[in-house]
């Protein structure tokens, strides 16, 4: 062999080694098929505010689904997601965005649940809602922007969405969160968990730090209370759309520990 088809051979060689390093580093393991996740969506919101999160999750083999909650109340969000529930065949990893937490603690007692992570959520215990966590603080800047329609629905001005909601967004996603928001039953705030799930189940917690819609000195409290592996993102109460793969990464870390 001439000393120039040594170096092409050679060449070749390497840039190929390059390639395949290329490719292991573009594609991560799929080392957590058999596993569902079940993403539950917050009030204001429906699946759709998943959708950053949900790729980075089946991109490790997961299987993945976002309920679309009515928002109607308490029962009937968790009606919802126990549905989708029955639907999965294998474990269940049961993630919760802000009212999102208090549906994953009553749905998160069905027996395929192996694990609960809450996102910038309420975590109540049994007998409590929103309304009893709550009392007695200051009430928020937001509050003052709810609008509630004849049917007793809640919706936030755009001004909340901007200011308050999900401030770490750009403009135009932003806007877009404000023009698509679901409207929320008013008596959810004051409907409470029969069995709270994070008494039998392990737990996760994502604290979002720059949240304006739940506190995050009493996201702290609750992670504490739950006895939670905690994740802290610099966020907005929209981490999983302004931060996804630190949330993602949180419902990894339950994924791969659930058995």
């Amino acid at each position: 062999m001439t000393t120039f088809l040594k170096k092409c051979l050679g060449s070749a060689l390497l840039l190929g080694g390059l390639f395949m390093l290329q490719a292991s580093h573009a594609a991560p393991p799929q080392d957590l098929k058999g596993k569902n996740v079940v993403l539950v969506h917050g009030a204001f919101a429906d699946g759709s505010s998943w959708d950053k999160v949900i790729p980075l999750l089946e991109a490790r083999g997961l299987h993945v689904v976002a309920v679309q909650n009515p928002l109607s109340s308490l029962a009937d969000d968790v009606s919802a997601t126990k549905r989708v529930i029955d639907q999965q065949t294998g474990p269940v990893i049961l993630v919760g965005h802000s009212w999102g937490g208090v549906v994953v603690s009553e749905a998160g007692n069905d027996d395929k649940v192996k694990s609960l992570v809450y996102v910038a959520a309420f975590a109540p215990d049994s007998g409590q809602s929103i309304a009893d966590m709550t009392k007695g603080a200051p009430a928020p800047a937001w509050a003052s922007e709810l609008r509630k329609d004849e049917a007793g629905y809640l919706t936030l001005s755009t001004k909340a969405v901007l200011d308050d909601f999900a401030q770490d967004l750009p403009l135009p996603e932003k806007r877009l969160i404000a023009a698509t928001q679901a409207p929320w039953a008013a008596g959810c705030l004051d409907e409470k968990v029969t069995k709270a799930a994070w008494h039998d189940k392990p737990s996760y917690f994502v604290i979002s730090g720059q949240d304006r819609m739940i506190d995050p000195n009493l996201q702290q409290k609750m992670a504490a209370n739950i006895d939670a592996k905690v994740t802290r993102v610099n966020a907005s109460h929209v981490a999983m759309v302004s931060q996804p793969k630190a949330v993602a990464d949180a419902i990894i870390a339950a994924s791969r520990a659930a058995q």
